[in-house]
């Protein structure tokens, strides 16, 4: 399958580059065309900096207490935490950077994470949101816990409503081809297309 795998690369900044493999995958919460490997965003420190640098771009103006990092982001949440400290609203001031547990789509926060999210400016830092109920599910967290969102940022994007501003290093424009599924109305399963690989923010697991 890594065969079939292409490169997209960022406009902003070349550093930034994800892989892309064509088929039918399956997601926590939809079926998907195509699997978005980020690997080398979460885990290179220069494309980690880079994806920081613009995510920190967009969010300049904006005031930010703590960072909520999901799917294994807390790498790129750190330098962006890093970069709002030096310039804008946030210049010299102590940004947390926090990785809450989700369970069955619930974010929870243990006591001594609480005072990271109460009565703070919370941005939620994801990989993937292609359906928006992950970043949803987050911001409907912050709420809960008693912070104010104040905006999300992702490595790629589909459409979706939010409440917060939304950044995005690559959306669905970037892969003209890409269509999102529930798991009761994926057409491919409908004509027996077998699932290729079982995809979350770990990677992928192929189905022999």
């Amino acid at each position: 399958m890594e065969k079939r795998a292409y490169e997209i690369i960022s406009h902003l900044n070349r550093e930034i580059k994800i892989k892309i493999i064509d088929g039918h995958f399956a997601t926590k919460h939809s079926h998907v065309s195509h699997c978005i490997d980020m690997t080398e965003v979460k885990s290179s420190l220069n494309a980690s900096k880079a994806a920081a640098k613009i995510f920190a771009d967009g969010f300049i103006g904006t005031p930010v207490d703590t960072i909520i990092s999901l799917e294994r982001m807390k790498m790129v949440g750190a330098f962006l935490a890093d970069y709002l400290t030096h310039a804008g609203i946030n210049a010299r001031q102590d940004i947390a950077v926090i990785s809450p547990e989700i369970t069955n789509d619930k974010m929870i926060l243990r006591d001594n994470f609480l005072p990271y999210v109460k009565g703070k400016n919370v941005l939620l830092l994801t990989a993937s949101a292609t359906t928006g109920q992950t970043v949803n599910s987050g911001i409907e967290g912050i709420a809960y816990y008693g912070g104010t969102p104040v905006g999300a940022a992702t490595v790629f994007g589909g459409e979706f409503a939010c409440s917060v501003p939304v950044v995005k290093l690559f959306g669905t424009e970037n892969i003209p081809d890409y269509v999102s599924f529930s798991t009761q109305d994926c057409p491919l399963c409908r004509k027996g297309v077998k699932v290729d690989a079982v995809v979350n923010s770990y990677g992928y697991s192929k189905i022999v």
